[in-house]
């Protein structure tokens, strides 16, 4: 469950009695220390026993001061965090680089990274951001579509890799990610996307007193559907993949290994890698449509 959960270090394998772990920052504030910053081998001996430093513990990868008395912010590089940093680098250099590639060969046809990366930009512009934003506004949403789509799924695969993070199965995370289609969509919203809300065409106003209440919850269930669809999907197949796996260690039997475990999860496995894509498909669907509905005008298209 290491896998799936947050955590202070990041866990790699268990050799034997050893672990391959590597520590992260701890980043602490409080009122009367200020910020404290420290490694969090620091909560652990030679022996991987959980032990106190300066005052704090760790406890179900939860710091806590020993003291109750105090009370200390918690601002440390997590896992998951770490993870997100090294996709959001790779990313960067991986597209730069094809950028840089394509302005220096831009009358040629696209080939190798290049075509791939060309599909993909092609893909979210012609089959998403267009059809459902519009030609006339769907270049003001284009770049944020495409940073969703590539972060989701370069996340979704790295997670899939032995001591990958389970980035996109946290939910502060997918939170975040629909916050921001959110807040672009009110942002961006036009007069006819305000009118529809809280004057409902066609519909009698001594109804709008219901109908304007369930518009505004509207917008909130669009909120939760971005953000629990992404967080529960991911995590559901970290979950059962883990759980066929562990049924050899629950029963004891090379032979469930062989005759259950390994074809099962080689089957998961392969799904995870269809779903990994699909998910960010769908958030990155869901949030053109979004945003298309919030600029959409009159006979405009």
């Amino acid at each position: 469950m290491e896998h799936v959960t947050d955590a202070h270090d990041w866990h790699f394998a268990t050799v034997g009695q050893y672990h391959v772990t590597l520590p992260l920052p701890i980043i602490l504030y409080s009122r009367d220390r200020g910020m404290e910053c420290f490694s969090s081998a620091r909560f652990y001996d030679h022996q991987q026993h959980a032990v106190p430093f300066r005052g704090y513990r760790m406890v179900s990868n939860t710091i806590c001061c020993v003291d109750a008395s105090r009370s200390v912010v918690d601002l440390s590089i997590t896992k998951n965090i770490a993870a997100m940093l090294g996709s959001i680098l790779l990313l960067v250099a991986v597209l730069l680089v094809a950028a840089r590639k394509y302005q220096r060969t831009a009358c040629l046809v696209p080939s190798g990274f290049m075509a791939f990366v060309d599909l993909i930009v092609s893909f979210i512009k012609d089959e998403i951001a267009i059809p459902n934003i519009g030609r006339r506004h769907y270049e003001r949403f284009l770049p944020y579509l495409l940073t969703v789509f590539c972060f989701i799924w370069l996340n979704n695969l790295l997670g899939l890799l032995p001591g990958g993070a389970n980035v996109t199965g946290n939910i502060s995370v997918t939170l975040v990610l629909a916050a921001f289609t959110i807040v672009l969509t009110i942002i961006n919203g036009n007069k006819q996307y305000w009118s529809h809300i809280f004057k409902p065409a066609e519909v009698p106003k001594w109804l709008w007193p219901i109908m304007v209440p369930l518009e505004m919850v509207g917008i909130f269930t669009k909120f939760f559907s971005l953000m629990v669809r992404l967080f529960a999907n991911i995590t559901a197949g970290h979950i059962i993949l883990l759980s066929i796996i562990g049924l050899v260690f629950s029963l004891k039997s090379i032979w469930v290994g062989f005759a259950v475990t390994l074809p099962f999860s080689t089957f998961m496995f392969l799904l995870k890698l269809v779903v990994a894509v699909l998910q960010a498909y769908v958030f990155t669907l869901l949030s053109a449509i979004y945003l298309g509905q919030a600029v959409a005008e009159k006979g405009c298209h």
